[in-house]
């Protein structure tokens, strides 16, 4: 058997994280069978859903690395197939025409709650010749349920799971002006595309028990179901935008590391032993259903930055250098310099080592991405505008010109001695030059940013500042 998964989103809004994590499971899943995994766009609502909604979720799964295979699936693109089964059904006395009224429907629910049932159609017209119709009512079609006994799944996650056919109505799967209901289309679109496991959120437990029967009614081998918890904030409450409810693309943005997103969904209710950091190689060769926990995860934004921080230490220096740039490129009216890639990547191990998101970096990039002359901070500004820091900064502009060979240890001893000479702390003459040649105060070891910089630009910017 070849394994199939699909990830079915509404295109009625974002792509938001639990919806991410449902996408990664299955993705993982058929991966590590060696299966195929399909994205089918659940837009049957027309009256919601947008192509602005598609766009963004086309984009986060492309943002997260998760690439389908073959084509993506319009469910509103087989309405004639679903509505060719619900014909069938019918044909076959499984199904039946409703022909209830709006106050009949609002009566029964209003009775159904008074009574704590769950199960709110009366089945009314289950049995009722359809000669007996009223004018004027467009009928729906209704499937027949079981009226007695349970239905038992047994759920990849949540283990064997019973209803009480009681509970369960004669629900609707074609609406009166023929398009079908989302029930009826789910088991079309999963049976026709040979979805072997359905691997979603457990709030679509329940629709489990009318699918399960739905697919029987048609003769149709029943998918193996795989209920997720949901994700909750970091306090446990139901997750919320305070929590981080927040489209995936609202991550991109904050500077978090696609293959960080993948590492942090991953760990979200599943695991494996006590590893946290685990390659996307490592989650495809590992990734089991039996590992999913049954009780909700818990979002925390504050472990995700601590993981993106693990990343950004461990990412190929070109690549980050180009996510960067780009980033720099845009946000800013400065042209980059074109040494700005050759610097990036000679200094991206000093920027990265206290930096949580991309765009920390960004803004502590700006001394290698752009020529001077740079902006200056608020304390850098104070530095370097005393007479005397000056003198220092021209002098040692002199000292270092006359230096040979450029490397940390050469630039160490000249500026040591100059202290030296001029009964100074190593501090006094450091942060001067780290002011200089950075324009904050603040910035990686400042011998490691004068063999970044050169030269060349190093001496341009001790002038610029002492001048």
């Amino acid at each position: 058997m070849t394994v199939v998964t699909r990830f079915a989103p509404s295109p009625t809004g974002y792509l938001h994280i639990g919806g991410a994590r449902t996408a990664l499971f299955n993705w993982l899943f058929a991966r590590h069978h060696g299966g195929k995994y399909v994205l089918r766009v659940e837009d049957t609502d027309k009256k919601r859903s947008t192509q602005d909604a598609i766009d963004k979720i086309f984009e986060g799964l492309s943002w997260l690395g998760l690439e389908h295979d073959g084509d993506v699936v319009f469910q509103s693109q087989n309405a004639g197939r679903h509505a060719e089964v619900a014909a069938q059904l019918l044909a076959e006395g499984k199904a039946y025409h409703c022909y209830c009224s709006p106050e009949e429907l609002a009566e029964m629910r209003e009775k159904a709650k008074e009574g704590g049932s769950t199960r709110v159609y009366d089945n009314r017209w289950r049995d009722r010749d359809p000669s007996e119709a009223p004018a004027g009512i467009e009928p729906v079609l209704r499937i027949k349920m079981p009226l007695d006994g349970e239905t038992t799944i047994s759920d990849l996650v949540q283990g064997d799971v019973t209803r009480t056919n009681d509970t369960l109505d004669d629900f609707v799967i074609l609406r009166s002006d023929g398009t079908p209901t989302y029930m009826l289309a789910v088991v079309v679109d999963d049976h026709d595309m040979g979805a072997t496991h359905v691997i979603r959120g457990d709030d679509h437990l329940n629709n489990a028990f009318r699918q399960y029967h739905l697919y029987q009614a048609c003769g149709w081998d029943i998918p193996e179901f795989a209920h997720i918890p949901l994700i909750h904030g970091a306090d446990g409450a139901k997750m919320s935008k305070r929590h981080g409810a927040l489209g995936v693309d609202h991550y991109a943005d904050l500077g978090i590391l696609p293959e960080t997103m993948r590492n942090y969904l991953l760990r979200l209710g599943w695991s494996h032993g006590d590893d946290e950091i685990i390659s996307t190689e490592q989650a495809i060769e590992w990734f089991d259903l039996g590992s999913v926990g049954r009780s909700p995860a818990r979002f925390d934004m504050d472990r995700l930055l601590n993981l993106n921080a693990h990343y950004l230490k461990e990412a190929d220096p070109a690549q980050l250098s180009g996510i960067i740039m780009a980033l720099a490129d845009e946000t800013s009216d400065k042209s980059l310099s074109t040494h700005a890639q050759t610097r990036l990547i000679a200094g991206l191990s000093g920027l990265v080592q206290r930096a949580k998101t991309v765009n920390e970096v960004v803004d502590s990039a700006s001394l290698y991405l752009f020529d001077a002359p740079l902006p200056f901070n608020d304390k850098a500004r104070s530095m370097l505008a005393e007479p005397e820091t000056r003198n220092h900064l021209s002098e040692l502009a002199q000292i270092l010109g006359t230096i040979t060979l450029w490397d940390e240890s050469q630039l160490d001893t000249a500026v040591r001695e100059y202290a030296d000479r001029n009964e100074l702390k190593l501090g006094q003459v450091a942060q001067p030059l780290r002011a200089a040649l950075t324009g904050s105060n603040v910035s990686p070891g400042i011998f490691e940013v004068m063999v970044v910089l050169g030269h060349d630009e190093t001496l341009k910017r001790l002038e610029l500042a002492s001048s």
